[in-house]
């Protein structure tokens, strides 16, 4: 027996459509199912292993020598894979479980609480949804999500209790890893340490939390929790309840991300990759579900200040080997541009590509 879902305009919330179905047997929902592309392979367990991974304490560390070498390693990270996992990054376990605890419990608040916070338009500060933006969509995500932008004013919901305070702690202590990241990124590239801080005017950053919940799926190999995409900004830096879900593109295969606990998932952004004058490639990635245990994934993207225009480094671009790949784009035009269409791989930063891969 199919799930029920309404065709308003008005989505049901993945959590309720569950909820609403006591059947062993249910069917997923027509509107759920994805065409299945037969070019979709995952790549074997192997690669999972080879993921990078960045010590930060290394990363920060006053040594000459091992600093060296880590920023070596981000680089080739960056430049080959595009992702990589963060250990001893200094934040303290509790305050994540603490905010993921938190963020469960956010999706637990009754439909009537969580349609407050609804939203409309893509720079609202707080907005919770389901799929990604069902206004465009025809085949809608298995996925719910709150979106808040935290930085440079912080917003957030009032419920459930401490639930902001958390947050507010927690996105200060993301905003520090970072900086660190981009500085080590920068000097890779060639440029000052401060070089991204100060021409894409970080210090008013759009920093946004966001927040997805991923219910067991009754068929989850027709659904997805999301299509494959790159993420707008410079770095997303992503945590997991322990579930896994998170696969990314690597060599024209999908390979299944396993996170260490209490470790950072860590992805190149779109603007990253015009920074960098195309060095850095945006990784592409999509999450699948399960039909077994929920999944919850926070995501903090980190980004430009809205309104810095955001073009590849001169430095980078000095020479007729090396002319500039992408048109200048305003932060705020490129983000209302890919948030308010639908995800579809790299279309986005493919419109502002000057030289067609």
């Amino acid at each position: 027996m199919a799930l029920a879902t309404h065709q308003t305009q008005k989505m049901t919330c993945i959590k309720t459509l569950v909820s609403q179905s006591s059947h062993s047997n249910a069917t997923l929902p027509s509107n759920y199912i994805h065409p299945i592309n037969p070019d979709d392979s995952v790549a074997n367990s192997e690669l999972e292993h080879l993921i990078p991974t960045i010590d930060f304490s290394v990363l920060t560390s006053t040594d000459p020598a091992q600093r060296s070498k880590a920023i070596h390693d981000l680089s080739k990270a960056c430049q080959d894979w595009g992702f990589f996992l963060v250990i001893n990054h200094g934040v303290s376990e509790s305050l994540m479980k603490d905010v993921m605890d938190s963020c469960y419990n956010f999706f637990n608040l009754t439909d009537e609480e969580k349609k407050l916070y609804e939203g409309t338009d893509v720079l609202d500060p707080i907005r919770c949804g389901t799929s990604f933006n069902t206004s465009k969509e025809k085949i809608f995500f298995w996925r719910d999500f709150l979106k808040v932008l935290v930085h440079p004013d912080f917003h957030f919901p009032d419920k459930p209790k401490g639930f902001s305070e958390l947050v507010l702690e927690y996105v200060k202590r993301i905003r520090e890893v970072a900086g660190e990241l981009l500085r080590a990124i920068s000097i890779s590239l060639g440029l000052e340490a401060s070089y991204m801080h100060n021409i894409l005017n970080l210090e008013s950053s759009l920093q946004v939390f966001v927040a997805n919940l991923y219910p067991p799926c009754p068929q989850p190999e027709l659904a997805l929790g999301m299509p494959p995409h790159s993420d707008h900004g410079l770095l997303n830096i992503l945590v997991e309840n322990g579930v896994g879900g998170l696969q990314i593109q690597h060599n024209r295969k999908w390979v299944n991300v396993k996170a260490p606990p209490n470790s950072f998932l860590v992805n190149t952004c779109d603007h990253l990759e015009i920074v960098s004058n195309g060095r850095y490639k945006s990784v592409v990635h999509r999450a699948v579900v399960n039909n077994a245990t929920t999944r919850i994934s926070l995501a903090i993207a980190n980004g430009p200040s809205l309104d810095t225009m955001v073009s590849p480094a001169p430095a980078l671009t000095n020479d007729e080997n090396n002319p500039p790949a992408y048109t200048p784009i305003k932060y705020k035009e490129y983000l209302q541009l890919q948030q308010g269409n639908k995800l579809d791989q790299k279309s986005i930063l493919d419109r502002i590509r000057l030289q067609k891969e």
